[in-house]
């Protein structure tokens, strides 16, 4: 703005300088047209900083599209990366399962134990009555046989945890020895788990429970069914790593 003033100042001095000796009509049409001009000037001058301050508008609205982008951009990285982690985790627990199956091979065809899958987690079923007599919770000839070739697999399992899982049926207990189903599935989930650990596997990874009738794998309604409740669990844990992040659920611990 402050050419402008000195652009006016100094077309009103020329005008006024030789205005002298010059006709009225015509000084009169030369400072009308300079008015116009430096109006004109004004209006365009106007309209460039219209233009200008739209323009920056422009680019901060320009800015904070390419700002928001840009987190869009980092959040989507952050969840390609963390799928990416996600199907190598499952990958690599594929390729453990498939050992896993392969060296159970001959006890799964044997009759001795199946594998399923629960809750996204291996589990190797072992029937009560292959590993003890009725009632009991010392392992029998056979039982001990089977479990001795399942540690040889299990102890070749790195970093990884085991749960073993006593189950039974409704029926209760009737014998001195154990008041209820629930200290009959917990003793022999220790017998199993003291068998494991003497045949090679870090006890570091072994813990055992006993869940009595509250985990029916088939209907107490039946003999059938009663024997498939009537069985010992091994479930392969997770690792820490393929848990859930609580770590923002901390908060509201503290």
């Amino acid at each position: 703005m402050k050419w402008l003033r000195i652009l006016t100042i100094t077309v009103f001095a020329w005008a006024f300088a030789t205005g002298c000796g010059i006709p009225e009509e015509k000084y009169n049409a030369d400072i009308a047209a300079l008015k116009a001009a430096v109006e004109k000037v004004r209006e365009e001058l106007g309209r460039a900083n219209t233009e200008l301050a739209q323009a920056r508008s422009e680019k901060e609205g320009l800015q904070s599209q390419l700002e928001g982008l840009n987190e869009e951009l980092q959040k989507l990285q952050t969840e390609r990366d963390k799928h990416a982690k996600e199907l190598e985790q499952a990958r690599k627990r594929q390729e453990e399962f498939k050992h896993m199956l392969e060296r159970f091979r001959a006890l799964i065809d044997s009759g001795k134990l199946k594998i399923k899958i629960v809750n996204n987690k291996m589990v190797v079923e072992m029937a009560s009555a292959i590993l003890f007599p009725s009632g009991r919770a010392k392992l029998s000839k056979e039982g001990k046989e089977a479990l001795t070739q399942v540690a040889e697999v299990l102890a070749t399992i790195e970093d990884r945890s085991f749960q073993v899982a006593g189950h039974t049926d409704n029926i209760p207990i009737k014998n001195s020895r154990f008041k209820s189903n629930w200290e009959l599935s917990s003793a022999r989930a220790v017998a199993v788990v003291k068998h494991l650990i003497e045949n090679g596997v870090d006890p570091a990874n072994l813990s055992g429970a006993g869940y009595g009738d509250t985990q029916p794998a088939g209907s107490n309604e039946t003999e059938e069914g009663r024997a498939q409740n009537r069985r010992i669990e091994i479930i392969l844990q997770p690792n820490l790593d393929e848990l859930p992040d609580l770590s923002s659920l901390e908060k509201m611990i503290d």
